[in-house]
């Protein structure tokens, strides 16, 4: 079992409307990343959430914490022009809200962060506040 202290919420840094198969490619064929995803869940703008990766394996979430992360995003978090924008709809903040409080009852040591939390990143990733949105979030309200 790993020592998990983070759920780490991101975003893909792509258009709503981007496809799961285009995401793994640029992994793939851009980062170089062949065997392990970005993320270990990664939410679709209909609210479904796809498993990409054990939760007993590393992914490449966020750089030099992989090991101590359960990464979990949402495809989009960028505008039409590419900078940085909460694209959430509805069902992805009513999914991604569940998935972290499912996964912070798992792991009761860890804390649920964005990426942009972390030192030394220098991306809006996953655009917009992590904390201040968990602890306000009223899902009969959205």
């Amino acid at each position: 079992m790993r020592n998990v202290k983070y759920i780490v919420v991101h975003c893909t840094a792509t258009q709503p409307e981007a496809t799961i198969e285009s995401i793994q490619r640029y992994w793939r064929e851009v980062k170089g990343w062949k065997d392990v995803p970005g993320y270990h869940y990664l939410i679709k703008p209909d609210g479904e959430i796809v498993k990409l990766l054990d939760e007993n394996k590393n992914s490449y979430g966020v750089y030099a914490h992989n090991s101590e992360c359960i990464s979990i995003s949402y495809i989009g978090g960028i505008d039409k022009a590419s900078k940085p924008k909460d694209t959430r709809t509805k069902l992805q903040r009513h999914s991604m809200f569940n998935k972290v409080m499912e996964l912070l009852e798992r792991y009761p040591k860890a804390k649920a962060v964005g990426h942009r939390d972390f030192p030394g990143v220098a991306k809006a990733c996953p655009s917009f506040d992590v904390k201040k949105w968990l602890a306000n979030y009223n899902p009969t309200l959205d």
